[in-house]
């Protein structure tokens, strides 16, 4: 069922009074240098970030990771020779 309604009535917003100078301002200002926002990720959404980012590397990115010692890199390249190994 539907029901009207017939008596609804707008209201104005009421006046903003003058701004005096002795008020303060109504934003406030970055107390360091740098005027962007900032957040912080959970350890769940930085893991979620660093694993997309694994994964769109290329073989040779992960090559180069792992030469220059990355333990993630050469599991992963470890990983793939077993699998080669395992496939022939």
């Amino acid at each position: 069922m539907v029901n009207t309604i017939s008596n609804a009535t707008h209201v104005q917003p009421a006046a903003q009074p003058p701004s005096t100078s002795t008020q303060k301002p109504t934003h406030l200002e970055p107390q360091s240098g740098t005027s962007g926002d900032s957040v912080q990720l959970s350890t769940a959404a930085q893991a979620m970030a660093a694993a997309l980012q694994e994964a769109r590397e290329t073989p040779v990115q992960t090559a180069q990771e792992a030469r220059n010692g990355d333990f993630q890199a050469q599991r992963l390249l470890a990983r793939q020779a077993a699998t080669k190994q395992v496939a022939k």
